[in-house]
């Protein structure tokens, strides 16, 4: 039998004033996700933690990196993806400008005109 938890309580009281939309709506969605599964405290928690490894990079003790990510399996995939999309675009724009400053060198009188 598994245990459930309360669910009558307000998720957007845990939004901090100075976090970015973005984050907020992904730890949002986590907290959604699995609420009634935990108590309270301890998947604002988990969920404060999740968005630190998402967006900071940290690192955590093996098992409870492990538990995070399967329970942001589901969560993340759409952010994970859309970032992942992010990245090729700026590694595209990054190959360009690289293109046009060796074009400068070759010919410095040529005009370089941004694309539209």
């Amino acid at each position: 039998m598994t245990k459930s938890y309360p669910t009558n309580w307000d998720v957007q009281k845990y939004r901090d004033e100075v976090e970015p939309e973005h984050h907020w709506e992904l730890r949002k969605r986590f907290i959604e996700t699995h609420k009634g599964k935990f108590s309270e405290e301890y998947l604002v928690a988990l969920a404060k933690t999740f968005t630190n490894i998402e967006f900071m990079g940290c690192s955590y003790p093996p098992n409870l990196m492990i538990r995070i990510a399967e329970l942001s399996k589901d969560v993340a995939k759409d952010y994970r993806n859309e970032k992942k999309s992010k990245l090729q675009r700026t590694f595209v724009s990054a190959s360009s400008a690289a293109e046009n400053k060796i074009k400068m060198r070759l010919d410095p009188g040529r005009q370089i005109h941004p694309r539209k």
